[in-house]
C-alpha cells in the first residue's frame, strides 16, 4: 500500500523527501551505502550533481535524519534538541540574509553530508521560526515514522494514512479492549 497525502509545499518539501528516505513498514532504506545514497539524493535535487559521499558520511546523513524526525515528533526532548544544535555548530557559520532579503542559516560548506544538513537545518530553522514546521510531523505509528505534511484545519492529524496506520492503531486498541473485557 502507497502513502497517499499530497506533498508538503515547496519550501519544505527538500525536509519531506530527506526525511522519508527510509520507509520502515516496508524495510527500505535509500542511504544505504556511498554510491547508492548519493545516487538517491542527486535525483531528488538534494545532492549537487557530481558530489559523492563517504560512508561516514551515510551514517551522519542517517542520524540526522532521525534527529530531524525526532524534532518533528511533538514528543522532541532535550537530547534532540542538543543534537540539532550540535549539527548547526558542526554546519553553520552563522545567521543572516540571502541576497534576496530572506533571512537565512550559512553552510560552512556546500558539499557532502554536511552541505546538505546544513541546508536542511536552514530550511528547519526557517519554517519552525514562522510555525510552517508545526505541519510537518512524523507519523505517531513507531513502526513507520513517516514524514507527512498536515494539511487538516486543526492541525491534528497524527497517523501517514488512515488506511495504513490509523488502522493499524484501531484495530490494536479494539483488541486490547476485547482483550481487558
Amino acid at each position: 500500500m502507497a502513502y497517499s497525502r499530497p506533498p508538503a509545499p515547496d519550501d519544505l518539501l527538500p525536509l519531506e523527501v530527506f526525511g522519508n528516505s527510509a520507509r520502515f513498514l516496508y524495510d527500505e532504506e535509500a542511504l544505504t551505502g556511498p554510491a547508492e545514497a548519493a545516487r538517491w539524493l542527486r535525483e531528488r535535487d538534494l545532492l549537487p550533481q557530481g558530489s559523492v559521499l563517504g560512508d561516514g558520511e551515510v551514517e551522519r546523513l542517517v542520524r540526522f535524519r532521525e534527529t530531524l524526525r525526532d524534532h518533528l515528533d511533538d514528543r522532541a526532548d532535550a537530547a534532540t534538541v542538543a543534537a540539532l544544535n550540535a549539527y548547526c555548530e558542526e554546519t553553520l557559520t552563522g545567521a543572516g540574509w540571502a541576497a534576496d532579503g530572506t533571512p537565512t542559516l550559512f553552510p560552512a560548506t556546500d558539499r557532502g553530508a554536511d552541505g546538505l544538513i546544513a541546508r536542511l537545518l536552514a530550511l528547519t530553522h526557517r519554517a519552525d521560526a514562522t510555525g510552517e514546521l508545526r505541519r510537518l510531523k512524523p507519523c505517531r505509528a513507531p513502526e513507520c515514522r513517516w514524514l507527512f505534511y498536515d494539511r487538516s484545519p486543526g492541525g491534528n492529524s497524527v497517523w501517514c494514512s488512515m488506511d495504513i496506520c490509523g488502522a493499524r492503531h484501531k484495530m490494536r486498541t479494539h483488541r486490547s479492549r476485547r482483550h481487558e473485557g
